[in-house]
């Protein structure tokens, strides 16, 4: 199992852009929408991970998603969530009793890319779990493309420790995790000028 990648909700996907480019020293590119969701993305990518941009472009759509519900209700800037990869997603989804669903990305050429999810509810109710992705063997990973601007380090969360250890089947991941419900509070970053620190209030 590995982190997959981390949510920030924003309001404006190119001024956040700018921002992290500018604080942080992270290059992102555009995403593309997602369909039926009523939200867009870009993507700063770290290699085997990636941090999401993520903004509401549709609140018509949003309305009638949980994940739109779920980055609608978020503060700017906020690290709202994250996602990992078990080996099998389908084990992963019967062992937790969660619902798998599907979904769908058009790039800006105009090509789409899916991928399945498991806990996406879960984890927007209770933001210190994860949800599950998996992708088909043949999709490019988001966070493969371009230059990586690093890699994370760790993720600092505030949560059950315990729950989230059974959540994740005990598997260990780069994590450090308090008590508390507000979920992920850092993301810790190692590029070639060291390490940098991605902080934002949970909403």
């Amino acid at each position: 199992m590995e982190i997959d990648h981390v949510l920030i909700a924003v309001s404006d996907l190119e001024s956040a852009s700018e921002r992290l480019g500018l604080e942080h020293g992270l290059a992102s590119y555009e995403g593309g929408r997602h369909p039926g969701w009523g939200t867009a993305n870009w993507i700063v990518p770290l290699g085997g991970a990636y941090l999401e941009l993520i903004a509401i472009v549709c609140e018509r759509e949003a309305s009638g998603s949980i994940f739109g519900q779920w980055i609608a209700a978020a503060k700017d800037g906020a690290l709202i969530g994250w996602s990992v990869r078990p080996r099998d997603l389908d084990a992963a989804a019967a062992r937790l009793g969660i619902e798998i669903t599907e979904g769908v990305r058009t790039l800006p050429t105009g090509e789409r890319t899916t991928w399945r999810t498991a806990g996406v509810e879960e984890a927007s109710k209770q933001p210190w779990l994860p949800f599950f992705i998996e992708r088909p063997k043949s999709a490019r990973f988001p966070g493969a493309a371009g230059e990586p601007a690093g890699e994370i380090v760790r993720l600092e969360i505030d949560g059950d420790p315990e729950g989230l250890a059974r959540w994740l089947d005990d598997q260990p991941l780069p994590l450090v995790v308090r008590p508390g419900e507000a979920g992920v509070s850092a993301v810790v970053l190692r590029g070639s000028g060291g390490e940098t620190v991605v902080e934002g209030r949970a909403s």
